[in-house]
């Protein structure tokens, strides 16, 4: 025990001498120079032009902005269509601040948002958006005229209307993008009217979850009656049908398009199936054109081939989630799958514009 003691005395003497010998260096004071610059004010959210459209008359929105500085930043001011809404003086860095706003009042129409900084050398450096809540949702793409995000709602978009309900279908309680999934059920699905749908180039785009009970289902169709069969229809000579059928234990995906004198298959083989028991969405695109049809899995391409022009005679009733009213001759009924962010365009779409959009919504 004195040998140990000893030797921690011993070493405690080295280290001061140590220290007073100039081993540690001693703690000066630095300048921070001149006050050069005023402080850079980055808004980051909101950003210039149209927030994304809600249904809400009034919104919520996270003000997200970083100021710096040179020397040091003394305050802050936010300000809402010229009213103060925060003002700040205390920061943990004196050079460089983030801050993320909470804003609840964000009603239709114009808005300014003005955020002004102040250094201590009475330099002020003022930014500005001017942004707007739009009464109506503004198509985020070209060509875009049907979205529903199904975000606890059947509502479609861009002509504000809501769908009509057959069955009990439900909501999934999670979603690819967004809050809440369309969740598929036995003997359910929506419908729309066609109208300003039926155009003469034709895409859909939506995200994808499969269940593969039943082990076959519509998905997407619009197709006209069957006079020959009206109980059990299944009139392939216009419109298109989007399914799923059992290959194994996947789920193959198939488009089938009506040119008016007969139908074409788009069936992409084993490269159009999906594995059930994947937990992961699956992003789908089809689109048709006056030459050619594709359908895209994950923005690849699994299907796709000539085609003389889609004939539209007949078809005034869009279904999602089902076969049904019009394609249901081979059981191909209501899907208990999810599916989430459905877009319909007016124009057939590039791989360069479905891989923009799965991008874009990528979960």
């Amino acid at each position: 025990m004195k040998l140990t003691a000893k030797i921690f005395i011993a070493g405690l003497m080295l280290t001061s001498l140590a220290c007073k010998d100039g081993y540690i260096d001693d703690i000066e004071t630095v300048s921070p120079g001149p006050d050069e610059t005023a402080p850079v004010v980055n808004i980051i959210f909101p950003e210039e032009g149209p927030l994304t459209w809600v249904p809400n008359e009034v919104m919520s929105i996270n003000i997200d902005f970083e100021v710096t500085d040179d020397i040091e930043i003394q305050d802050i001011v936010v300000s809402m269509d010229g009213t103060n809404i925060g003002s700040f003086s205390d920061f943990k860095d004196y050079r460089r601040t983030a801050m993320k706003l909470p804003y609840d009042n964000v009603t239709n129409g114009a808005h300014t948002l003005t955020i002004t900084a102040n250094d201590l050398s009475g330099k002020s450096t003022t930014s500005t958006v001017n942004f707007e809540k739009p009464e109506n949702y503004v198509p985020q793409y070209d060509g875009e005229i049907f979205y529903m995000p199904f975000n606890d709602e059947y509502l479609e978009l861009v002509s504000v209307s809501d769908a009509t309900v057959v069955g009990q279908p439900g909501f999934a309680g999670q979603a690819a993008s967004g809050s809440n999934a369309y969740k598929g059920a036995t003997d359910s699905y929506l419908t729309f009217p066609s109208a300003g749908l039926t155009n003469s180039e034709f895409s859909a785009s939506f995200w994808y979850k499969v269940n593969a009970a039943p082990n076959r289902a519509g998905i997407l169709v619009m197709g006209p009656p069957d006079a020959a069969n009206p109980d059990n229809p299944n009139n392939r000579t216009a419109g298109f049908r989007l399914f799923r059928e059992a290959a194994g234990s996947n789920q193959r995906i198939k488009l089938n398009v009506g040119n008016g004198g007969g139908e074409n298959w788009f069936d992409g083989g084993a490269a159009a199936d999906i594995n059930p028991s994947s937990a992961d969405w699956v992003h789908i695109a089809f689109t048709i054109s006056s030459t050619e049809c594709a359908v895209y899995i994950n923005g690849n391409v699994v299907s796709q081939g000539t085609y003389s022009g889609i004939s539209w005679e007949g078809c005034d009733i869009l279904s999602i989630g089902s076969g049904a009213p019009r394609f249901v001759e081979w059981g191909h009924l209501s899907d208990n799958s999810f599916l989430d962010e459905l877009h319909i365009f007016d124009k057939a779409l590039t791989q360069q514009e479905v891989q923009a959009i799965l991008d874009n919504e990528l979960p």
